[in-house]
Order: C-alpha cells, then sequence, then structure tokens
C-alpha cells in the first residue's frame, strides 16, 4: 500500500514538473524582452554613478584648492545606490 501511494506522489510530482517545465518554454522571453531587461538593469546602475560623478564634481569645483574628496564619495555613493537599484528591481522581478 506504501509503494502504491509512493509511486502515485512521484508520478504526481513528474507530471507537475514536466507542465512547469512546458510552460516557461511557451513563455520564454524574446530576445527583445530580454535586451529591455537587460538595459533597465544598466540604467537603474549607472544613473546614480554618473549622477554621483557630476555633482560631486561639481561641488569640489566650487570649493578653493585642488580636491576630488567630493567626487570619489559621491561616486562611491552612486556605485552603492545603484547597486540597491539593480537588487531591488531583480528581486522584484523574481
Amino acid at each position: 500500500m506504501a509503494d502504491k501511494h509512493r509511486e502515485s506522489r512521484l508520478s504526481e510530482t513528474v507530471a507537475r514538473e514536466a507542465e512547469r517545465m512546458r510552460r516557461a518554454e511557451r513563455e520564454r522571453p524574446s530576445v527583445l524582452a530580454q535586451t529591455a531587461y537587460l538595459g533597465s538593469l544598466a540604467l537603474l546602475f549607472v544613473l546614480p554613478v554618473l549622477a554621483g560623478g557630476y555633482l560631486g564634481s561639481w561641488i569640489d569645483g566650487q570649493l578653493a584648492g585642488y580636491s576630488v574628496r567630493w567626487t570619489v564619495s559621491l561616486l562611491l555613493l552612486g556605485v552603492a545606490i545603484g547597486a540597491a537599484n539593480v537588487y531591488l528591481f531583480v528581486r522584484e522581478r523574481s
């Protein structure tokens, strides 16, 4: 009796996984959709980095003397924000 129950569960599991694989194959995103997804990820990462670099450079230009303190600091902040953006976006889409 236990063997029949185990075989029944196994066949249900196999059928469910086979259907999941067929559905994934039908719903596979196109090359254009994948390109748009990667472009979104790139923008989510690059824009905060560029904004931090530009703002830091502008602040350093306003101060007397030669300094890159604000530029480097805000670039690193932009990298952190960009990485967080990408992580949240990927986690939301999964």
